[in-house]
């Protein structure tokens, strides 16, 4: 977490202790303080405050978005777990992608059909970085509403994504977008962790997924994170004033990176934000690589990080096409606010290092 962000926080762990729900003086000014904050979030993505549902992170927010219908779901191969265990749980079928991550949009074309209700596409991959066209997939969404009501089909048909990856990247406004739903991650840029959100167009209807004290417009109830939505804010500020000199900086770093390494062949390739990395070393265990680095302080993965702990292969590698093999060797790197250029060209060397020395014990 950023330390300007932990320094926005405090007060509220302390000083600022209210519940914002209780009806006294300082609870009010905490209540406001806490809308200040949520309009600062919502602001950023071309949105107001009202529009925003605060839950315990992206996976909440994900399970709120499907509560909007309980049938006709769609969503892309590559989401992440909590998108597609989501999607399964309401019966939801699976939207193909081309072999460099991005949407099969001839393939989702033919699965909207007039049962089809929701479409969810993750804004930016977890995995490879790959940003989907979801300005395009809106207006193929729009096309079908247009056929729909030439035919008396009055079935809506909403689009959701999962931006978490993008708000420190990504310039993110809900309407050019065209989506119905959004979430946001506040642990991917540098604020507290288990704080996220979702972005709720006016004419969506959900239901709560826990009952209480009818906090968040009756969806989310419970006392309000107070510190974690006013540390959520600060990360925005933050996010967005450093925007356009975060672009640049990783180019650069990307570019060193594959220009020292050696001996990998690239995964990724375009159309992803420029802090991810996907390399595959043929013939080489990724997992095995992982701790001999971890020896060395460089911190990568094999994909994402929940499905990782668990031993499991990458769907979204096998959903780009990639053999066994080239999952069983692949790494996922990615650059982040606590590294520098110095770190970039370190962590090239060690890396060829402990790659050349696994291939010379394998007699390769």
């Amino acid at each position: 977490m950023d330390a300007r962000v932990l320094k926005a926080m405090e007060p509220y762990f302390l000083r600022d202790f209210f519940n914002p729900s209780a009806a006294y003086l300082p609870a009010k000014k905490v209540a406001a303080e806490y809308e200040t904050a949520k309009g600062i979030i919502a602001h950023a993505i071309g949105a107001k405050a009202s529009d925003l549902v605060i839950t315990a992170g992206a996976t909440e927010a994900n399970n709120l978005a499907f509560t909007a219908l309980n049938t006709g779901i769609l969503y892309l191969e590559t989401e992440h777990d909590s998108v597609r265990k989501a999607a399964e749980q309401h019966g939801g079928e699976a939207v193909r992608v081309l072999s460099n991550g991005v949407i099969d949009l001839n393939d989702l074309k033919t699965k909207i059909t007039d049962e089809a209700q929701l479409i969810s596409v993750s804004l930016v991959n977890n995995e490879l970085g790959t940003i989907q066209p979801l300005a395009e997939i809106a207006g193929v969404i729009r096309e079908v509403k247009i056929d729909r009501l030439k035919r008396g089909v009055k079935r809506q048909l909403l689009l959701h994504s999962d931006a978490s990856q993008a708000l420190n990247l990504l310039d993110i406004n809900v309407a050019r977008l065209g989506v119905d739903l959004l979430t946001l991650n506040s642990a991917k840029i540098y604020g507290p962790k288990s704080v996220g959100a979702l972005y709720v167009s006016h004419d969506v209807h959900l239901s709560p997924l826990t009952y209480g004290g009818g906090q968040e417009k009756g969806l989310r109830a419970g006392t309000e994170n107070v510190p974690g939505v006013i540390g959520f804010a600060k990360a925005v500020e933050l996010a967005k004033e450093h925007l356009n000199g975060n672009r640049k900086k990783y180019t650069l770093w990307r570019k060193i990176l594959l220009s020292e390494l050696q001996d990998y062949e690239l995964i990724n390739k375009k159309h992803m934000l420029d802090n991810f990395v996907v390399l595959c070393y043929n013939g080489l265990d990724a997992e095995r690589l992982i701790y001999l680095l971890e020896d060395r302080e460089v911190y990568v993965s094999t994909g994402a990080a929940c499905a990782a702990s668990k031993g499991q292969k990458s769907h979204v590698l096998k959903a780009i096409g990639l053999s066994d093999e080239q999952i069983a060797g692949s790494l996922r790197l990615t650059f982040g606010e606590a590294n520098n250029e110095e770190q970039i060209h370190e962590a090239a060397r060690i890396i060829n290092e402990v790659v050349t020395n696994e291939k010379r014990r394998l007699g390769r």
